[in-house]
This record gives structure tokens, C-alpha cells and sequence, in this order.
């Protein structure tokens, strides 16, 4: 019941933010340019702001563990590479293609993965060695297949090159190379500069939510239901089901476990229907992935945490 009712507190509120913010556009509070002016602010301004900051904080010497970064980088990318195959080869309407894999793979895992483990262990554990380990990775491959599938017309050559100019100049790229850095040499920036970065920081999530449910439209939803609740599935439940009884058999416990928990099974991060709708994409897909994963991941990340635990997996 303790697992069921913190399960809950931790999505439940995130799930309602995102229905205020379709509450008040349909009230006419909430208008169209702000939505979109909202998604680009927080594309260019508010998640790099967190990005950075959450890499900066973040020991990456004193927590670096190479069997479990590179499990963690290696799941991302047979996650990523295996759904994009079979993306193309089972989905008709290929304009959906790029939104489906990034909503069914990537996960809410720097947000979620801290807080859960500690609130089990009352420390972060290894939640910022997960974060190194995926968290990049979601996004460089985010960036890749985004532009990938953006425009059908093109040769494989012009979409290479577009890739690599997107990845080299998208903000969030960016913010995770200069974060990275900033953490290897350790830059203490004066308190003036930690307090306006943080300042911004705390505007993505919530910002994010909002503009997700102003941007929600049930009735383009409605008619892509059936790629939402396959992404759901995938992410919730299968993905779980299939690399963490791998990593179990590898030897990894506890909060090692909880934060694969979180990289495998947490609902799609909001900021995927930021990088949909400023990479071409309508975000109807994503918006309605992050809904529907968000409600359901309150019943699916309670039952993986108490499966684990039920077997002596998670102590």
C-alpha cells in the first residue's frame, strides 16, 4: 500500500497539472501563441537550464561505475535502434514514426529516478550514474530520429547531414556537453549564477506540463489511439519485462535496480513533446504517450518495485 500510495503522489500531480493546462486553453486563458511560444522557450531556455545544471551537480568521476554505465548505454541503444526497425516496418503512417519511438523509449529518468530512490534509500544512490549512462543517449537519438523522419523526401545523405548539424546545434545537445564539462572540471559557479540557472531550471517540468495539456487535442488523440496505447505498452511493460531480468542476472541490487526501474519503466518525459513540435512533428503522438503513461505508470512502477522486492531483489 506505502509503494501504491507514493506511486501515486509522484505522478497523480503531474497528470493533473497537465489537465489544468488543457483546462485553461479551453477557457480561452491559455491561447495558441502562447502555447507555442511557451514550447519554444522551453526547448531553448528552460531545459537546457536543467539539463546543465542536474549534469554540473552530478560527480561523474566519484559515481562512475563502467558495468553499470554501460549496461545502462547499451539498453538505450538496442531500446532505440531495435523500436525504430520495427517502427518501420509495422507502422503505416510514417509521419508517426519519429514521435512513436521517442515516447515508447525515453523515459522521465533524471526527474523521477533521483526522487524515487530517495525516498526508498533516502539518498540518490545510483540515480546519477543511470542519468550518465542514458540520459545523453536520450537525447542524441531523440535528435536523430526526430529529423530523420521529418521529411520522407529526402535522400539518406541530405538526412545524415541534417542530423548531425540538428545534433550539433540543438540546445539540449548542447547543455549536455557543456554540463559534462562543467561537472569533469568541477566549476563552481558564484551563488548570483546557481540561483538564476536554477531559477530557470524550475520552470521546465511544470512549464512543460502545462503546454503538453494546452496542446492536447482529444480528438486528433482519439484517432491515434492505437499508436498511444501500443507506445504505452512498450514503455510501461515491456521494455521492464524484457532487460530487467537481465540486468538482475548481471548482479545488479537495490537502488542499482530501482534506477533501472525508472530508466525502463517511467512514463515519457514531457520534454519529448517539446522536441517534437521544434523538430516538425505535430505532437499529438507525444502529447497523448505522456498522458497515458503518466496515469498508468502510477499502477506499472508500483507493481516492477513490488515484484522486485517480493523476490529479495530490492531490500
Amino acid at each position: 500500500m506505502d509503494s501504491l500510495i507514493y506511486s501515486l503522489n509522484a505522478t497523480v500531480p503531474v497528470f493533473l497539472v497537465m489537465v489544468v493546462g488543457y483546462i485553461l486553453k479551453r477557457a480561452g486563458m491559455l491561447t495558441e501563441p502562447f502555447v507555442t511560444s511557451a514550447n519554444k522557450f522551453n526547448f531553448k531556455v528552460t531545459l537546457p537550464a536543467m539539463l546543465f545544471t542536474d549534469l554540473a551537480a552530478t560527480d561523474i568521476i566519484g559515481t562512475f561505475e563502467p558495468k553499470y554505465v554501460i549496461f545502462c548505454a547499451s539498453v538505450t541503444a538496442v531500446m532505440f535502434f531495435g523500436l525504430w526497425l520495427g517502427a518501420r516496418f509495422f507502422i503505416k503512417d510514417k509521419s508517426l514514426i519519429g514521435e512513436f519511438v521517442q515516447a515508447s523509449y525515453r523515459s522521465s529518468a533524471a526527474v523521477l529516478g533521483i526522487a524515487f530512490i530517495e525516498n526508498i534509500y533516502g539518498t540518490s544512490g545510483m540515480a546519477p550514474v543511470m542519468i550518465i549512462g542514458c540520459v545523453p543517449l536520450f537525447n542524441v537519438f531523440a535528435v536523430i530520429v526526430l529529423t530523420f523522419e521529418s521529411e520522407s523526401g529526402s535522400d539518406g545523405l541530405t538526412h545524415i547531414k541534417r542530423s548531425l548539424i540538428n545534433i550539433a546545434k540543438n540546445p539540449i545537445i548542447i547543455s549536455i556537453v557543456l554540463g559534462v564539462i562543467a561537472s569533469l572540471l568541477r566549476v563552481n559557479f558564484p551563488e548570483i549564477i546557481d540561483k538564476t540557472l536554477a531559477s530557470f531550471a524550475k520552470m521546465a517540468s511544470p512549464l512543460a506540463l502545462v503546454t503538453i495539456g494546452a496542446g492536447f487535442e482529444g480528438r486528433k488523440a482519439i484517432a491515434k489511439i492505437k499508436p498511444t496505447a501500443v507506445a504505452t505498452f512498450i514503455k510501461l511493460i515491456a521494455l521492464p519485462a524484457i532487460f530487467l531480468p537481465i540486468g538482475i542476472k548481471l548482479g545488479f541490487r537495490d537502488e542499482a535496480l530501482v534506477a533501472l526501474i525508472i530508466m525502463l519503466g517511467s512514463p515519457t518525459t514531457p520534454s519529448s513533446y517539446i522536441m517534437s513540435k521544434n523538430m516538425g512533428h505535430d505532437g499529438v503522438l507525444s502529447s497523448s504517450a505522456i498522458v497515458a503513461t503518466t496515469l498508468i505508470s502510477s499502477v506499472t512502477l508500483t507493481f516492477w518495485i513490488f515484484i522486485t522486492r517480493a523476490l529479495g531483489y530490492i531490500g
